[in-house]
This record gives C-alpha cells, sequence and structure tokens, in this order.
C-alpha cells in the first residue's frame, strides 16, 4: 500500500510503502516491509522476514506490522488492529499502523532479508498524521468504483490495483532523520496492490498540484499483467483518470482506446480517447530518481522501479462531437512541476510503445455495469473475495 504526501516546499514529497509478501508463510519469499522515499532521493527501509507480527482487516482499510515491541510493555501482545496514537506509542519500538485516515510508525533502517543492492540513506523516521480523503476513484458525489473495471476486484487480473484516494490532505509530522517537518493540508495519494503476483512492467504518473487549478488530480498508469494466473497469459493496459471540479473522467480500454510511448526513464506520453473525450498526458524528468524495491516472482521485495517527484506533468483533455470529431480548444489544460512519475519492471532496453489490448470476453464483461460492493455484502464472509 503506497501513500503519497506532497509537502509542495520546493518539491519535497514523501511515499510511505508498506508491504506484505506471502502472508501464509508457505514459502522462502515471506515478509514484510516498510520503506519510505523522502526529500532528495532519500530512501530508508525496514523488512523482516518475521510475518507473523503482520496484521490487516480483510474488508476495510487497516493494516500494520510491529518489527519490535516495547520491552517496557510487558508480557502484552503488539498490536493486531488499528490503536489510539497513544497505546501504538507506548507498545511499538518499531513498526506502523495505517488506515484511510491515519499512518503512524517509527522505523529503522534495517534490511536485511530484502533482495538487492538498495542501502537505507536515512537511519531512522517517526511519523504521525491525519489523512482526509477528497476524491477516491470516481464522481466526487458517487460511490469508490473499481479503478480497473469490476473484474479487477476478483482473482481474474494480476496484480489487483486499486486507487484509495486521488486526491486528499495530510496533516501531521514526520522526523525524518533528525529533521521534522510538520504539514497542514498537505496533498495526499493512496493506492493498494494484491493478489498473487505483479505487473512485469509498469509505468505510472500522478499529479494534483497543478498551477492555478487547486481541484484537479490526475492518475495514468500503463502495465503488462497476468491473466487467471495463467503462466505466459498477459496484456498490455493503461488507463488515464482524471478527476476535474467533483466530475471524473476515465478513459480506459474497455471503453475507448488508450496507448503510450514511455522510455526506460525520462519521458512520457500517453494518449487516450472515449466516446466523449480525448486526453493527452506528457510527462518529463530530469531527476534521475529514486531506485526502490517492489514484489518479484522468484526474489520477493526487491530493486524494480524507479520514482522521481520532480516530474514535469501537462494534462490536456478535450470534448468529442457527436460525430467523433474533437473540438480544437482543450476545456482542461494542466501543468505541475511537481508530478510522481515511475517506472518498473521490465526488460527496458528502449521506449517502450503500447496500445492497450483487453481479450474477450473479459473486455465485455469488465463493461458490465456490476457492483461488486452489494454483491460482496450479500455473500457469507467467508464466500467474500479478500481485499473488498
Amino acid at each position: 500500500m503506497p501513500c503519497e504526501i506532497d509537502l509542495g516546499e520546493d518539491g519535497e514529497s514523501f511515499a510511505f510503502i508498506y508491504s506484505i509478501e506471502n502472508p501464509k508463510g508457505t514459502s522462502l519469499r515471506r515478509g514484510v516491509g516498510a520503506q519510505i522515499m523522502g526529500p532528495g532521493d532519500s530512501y530508508l527501509l525496514q523488512y523482516s522476514r518475521n510475518i507473523e507480527r503482520f496484521w490487516a482487516t480483510p474488508y476495510s482499510l487497516a493494516l500494520g506490522a510491529t518489527f519490535r515491541a516495547r520491552q517496557e510493555s510487558g508480557l502484552a501482545p503488539p498490536p493486531r488492529q488499528l490503536v489510539t496514537k497513544e497505546a501504538f506509542s507506548r507498545d511499538v519500538k518499531e513498526g506502523f499502523q495505517a488506515s484511510s485516515t491515519w499512518h503512524q510508525g517509527h522505523i529503522i533502517a534495517e534490511g536485511a532479508g530484502a533482495s538487492g543492492d538498495l542501502p537505507s540513506t536515512v537511519q531512522s523516521a517517526d511519523w504521525a498524521f491525519r489523512i482526509d480523503p477528497q476524491d477516491g476513484w470516481g464522481p466526487r458525489s458517487g460511490k469508490q468504483a473499481a479503478t480497473a473495471g469490476w473484474l479487477a476486484s476478483l482473482p481474474v487480473f494480476e496484480p489487483h490495483w486499486q486507487v484509495l484516494m486521488a486526491k486528499g490532505t495530510a496533516t501531521g509530522s514526520i522526523d525524518w532523520g533528525g529533521k521534522r517537518y510538520d504539514f497542514k493540508d498537505a496533498l495526499a495519494y493512496a493506492e493498494k496492490n494484491w493478489g498473487a503476483g505483479f505487473p512485469k512492467k509498469w509505468w505510472w504518473i500522478v499529479s494534483s498540484s497543478f498551477e492555478n487549478e487547486p481541484d484537479a488530480s490526475l492518475t495514468a498508469v500503463g502495465a503488462r499483467r497476468g491473466i487467471l494466473q495463467l503462466p505466459g497469459v498477459e496484456e498490455d493496459v493503461g488507463m488515464i483518470g482524471i478527476h476535474w471540479h467533483g466530475q471524473f473522467i476515465e478513459m480506459v480500454p474497455w471503453n475507448g482506446e488508450v496507448q503510450w510511448d514511455v522510455e526506460p526513464w525520462g519521458s512520457w506520453r500517453v494518449w487516450a480517447r472515449n466516446e466523449d473525450y480525448e486526453g493527452l498526458v506528457e510527462a518529463t524528468c530530469d531527476s534521475p530518481g529514486t531506485p526502490l524495491r517492489a514484489p518479484t516472482a522468484d526474489r520477493g521485495l526487491d530493486v524494480y522501479c524507479r520514482d522521481s517527484f520532480f516530474g514535469k506533468v501537462r494534462v490536456r483533455v478535450w470534448r468529442r462531437d457527436a460525430n467523433g470529431s474533437r473540438q480544437p480548444q482543450a476545456f482542461i489544460d494542466l501543468t505541475s512541476k511537481q508530478g510522481a512519475v515511475e517506472v518498473g519492471g521490465g526488460p527496458w532496453w528502449s521506449t517502450w510503445s503500447a496500445q492497450a489490448k483487453m481479450q474477450e470476453p473479459l473486455k465485455s464483461l469488465v463493461s458490465l455495469p456490476v457492483d461488486v460492493d452489494w454483491l460482496a455484502s450479500s455473500l457469507p464472509s467467508q464466500l467474500r473475495p479478500p481485499g473488498l
């Protein structure tokens, strides 16, 4: 579960990434970790192969882990649910807890067990901040929708992916290697990935800090994902999602076209259209970015992607006429110097040029107006798909 906090001061931002691999502990790839990407391409990871102290609620957003409990708390077990700020500080020496409205933790640089050569550049971090969501996925006045269509809530595509909060605010503090950051109403973004796999290759662009436009956010992504956990069965999918003044504009391959040209690093160009809109997202990044760890099929958590908070992003959207022609003037034209950009997986030997193509009958099925939340709530708990 990644959560990004944009402090808006010379591009200073933080990304908190909480992960659990093989939570049943049936393989050597099991592990729990918390990694943080901070200002100036700084990085911190605490990781453990001991997954027993990780916890998560199955049908609501709350998770956490205790790497080390405080001895002075006696024989009391570490938390297995979200607790108060005071109780967490009293009982947890190193660990984290997170929900849709609260993040708290203290970790140290301790990466033994994680794959890849990526040492921490900061020795410790403390954080505690409240989250106030504004936009999830879908119109502001509507209910939360599945980001990749309702089928993505079921064990069909790998991985499952959900934008939890396209835009919100965070208020609290972060102590980053001895430097304290206090913030109020900082822009925030959160998503989660879960399932039995991870994309073989992907790119990602997120921004809610647009010049002269406080009420807008962008999420654009492309990935090569698996289907039904079948070996070698994959497809390239991508999307553009824009929240703008309470409206939601979604351009996805099951109701339109999406294509992209993304370089191994430094340049992203994404074009999409549906019946009503045509959109173009262009991003560049002069910063070398920060390597991060991500899940892999054979090595567990490993150095597998690169991110930066210094993406220069431009988003344009045009309306389309009844005859399918694009109107000459874009009604949305936004720019940002603080976009989050990422490439991951591979190989990335050259520019990845692709057009999203969903296979039938999945393309037709995902277009159906299925209310997964309603269906799931009507099922016995033991039959309800995990992660919803």
